[in-house]
């Protein structure tokens, strides 16, 4: 590949511009994804929240278009791939191309392996709806990434839980989907670095938001024993980071997995 074939900054006067750019973010009607459709949003993007919680997003909405842009919310449940190729066709009608989309959604779990049932069924929907689920709407909105020829960010929202064992916690079948996605992350950026479309990923720890909103005694107790910077982060600190790897100046950072969790992990 010749150099200078992909774009880069010229001056840190655009380092940080996303202005006027498109957004899907699934998930974004609640938590760590309204979090970061705040974010979007405040730096000038317009948002398209998919979800399946209509009511939800009628709140996420009112939020949003206090800041101002063009926002809207399509249903979709990203266990359906009928449904995502639904909600897309729809969010590019309204809104045309999309650079950015960012991979929000997923659903939390616990217990021990050997007390799941034989079924294992507590699994199953973990992994397909916060690993598959991540890769079918990868599979559909990079598509028309690609078509567009304009290239885009892929955020994929994982977590520190994908490289360590938070003790006490029984958190492995969402551990074991979130190391899917850190590797999935991976994987993808490099099939589709090709069309100038970047893919990374946000791991974060304990946040005050979403799972996190109303936290357990016991993750106060981790956070004091071993966590360097002692508080629960919070969604707007994911938000920024989410900016950051969709603009110009994280234009040659791809298959990256970016830890955001106070340091808790460097006592795992």
């Amino acid at each position: 590949m010749k150099p200078g074939i992909l774009p880069f900054i010229g001056s840190m006067s655009e380092a940080f511009d996303i202005k006027g750019k498109n957004a899907i973010i699934t998930g974004g009607n609640g938590g760590i994804g309204l979090g970061i459709a705040k974010a979007m949003a405040e730096c000038g993007v317009n948002v398209a929240i998919f979800c399946r919680n209509m009511e939800k997003a009628e709140n996420a909405l009112k939020e949003l278009n206090a800041i101002g842009g063009k926002h809207q919310a399509f249903s979709c449940d990203i266990t359906d791939i009928a449904s995502i190729r639904k909600a897309t066709e729809q969010a590019v009608g309204v809104f045309g191309n999309f650079e950015i989309l960012v991979n929000n959604s997923g659903m939390a779990s616990g217990g021990e392996l050997l007390d799941q049932p034989d079924d294992m069924q507590m699994w199953a929907s973990t992994i397909d709806t916060d690993l598959i689920g991540m890769a079918r709407v990868t599979h559909v909105v990079g598509q028309h990434m690609k078509e567009a020829g304009k290239g885009g960010s892929i955020v994929n929202i994982t977590s520190n839980a994908g490289a360590i064992v938070n003790k006490g916690m029984a958190l492995g079948a969402y551990a074991a989907a979130k190391a899917g996605a850190n590797s999935l992350t991976k994987t993808t950026a490099y099939e589709v670095g090709k069309y100038n479309i970047r893919v990374n990923a946000i791991a974060p720890g304990f946040i005050h938001a979403g799972f996190g909103a109303d936290p357990a005694p016991i993750l106060f107790e981790l956070i004091e024993a071993q966590q360097p910077l002692p508080r629960l982060g919070e969604a707007i600190e994911i938000g920024a980071l989410a900016v950051f790897l969709s603009s110009p100046g994280a234009a040659h950072i791809t298959g990256e997995v970016i830890t955001i969790d106070g340091g808790y992990t460097l006592a795992c």
